[in-house]
């Protein structure tokens, strides 16, 4: 069976919990608002011109210690060289953030970007993988690895059936692959995106640049 049957299996099995009622406070930014201000974040970033450190965090933690209103979810690999919040020049309570090695799709994964969607109104989801990405790399050479590192695998070999050995083609593919994955594998996220409440892309950021490519 696929990945996407495996997760979509597990969504549909009669185990799922009924959702909770979406919280009050939640952002008024639209779909592609939500995803150009991340990117105009991203170009702070790179720029070496970061702003976010400036709010005053005290009154941020005040203000966020009942509640929380990010107006975007970020899927990112868990690669300590991705720091989300430092990429967009986020600060405390705007990114709803999940990571997982390879930035991979799974049950746990899915139903936390539908806590963010569905719950805290996150306006985008971005799935973003990264530039010399071990997790990929590892699936491209397919040795022998210690430990479960090799539990990834599986859900990285669709891109690099698709896009073949090189690692930047790989990881945009994995990038792309887990994006689609959730619009499918999630009725919730899907009912969002179709309403035009949400959107899910795929994105691509380089170690080297500093800067967050959205991917097509």
């Amino acid at each position: 069976m696929s990945v996407a049957g495996v997760v979509a299996g597990l969504l549909t099995s009669g185990l799922e919990l009924a959702a909770p009622p979406p919280v009050m406070a939640q952002s008024t930014l639209s779909p592609d608002d939500a995803l150009a201000r991340l990117l105009v974040g991203n170009k702070r970033f790179a720029a070496g011109r970061l702003t976010a450190h400036e709010e005053d965090l005290a009154i941020i933690k005040q203000h966020t210690a009942d509640k929380q209103e990010p107006f975007a979810a970020v899927l990112s690999c868990a690669d300590s060289r991705v720091p989300v919040e430092f990429i967009f020049d986020q600060s405390i309570g705007h990114i709803f953030v999940s990571r997982l090695a390879g930035n991979v799709m799974t049950p746990v994964i899915i139903g936390s970007l539908e806590y963010g969607a569905v719950v805290l109104g996150t306006k985008v989801i971005l799935v973003m993988g990264h530039s010399s990405c071990g997790a990929v790399k590892a699936t491209i050479q397919g040795k022998a690895v210690p430990g479960q590192i090799s539990s990834l695998f599986p859900h990285i070999q669709p891109a690099v059936d698709q896009a073949g050995s090189d690692l930047v083609a790989v990881t945009k593919a994995n990038a792309r692959f887990q994006a689609a994955l959730l619009r499918t594998s999630s009725p919730a996220i899907s009912d969002l995106v179709k309403a035009g409440k949400c959107k899910v892309v795929a994105g691509y950021f380089d170690l080297a640049t500093d800067t967050v490519e959205v991917l097509t």
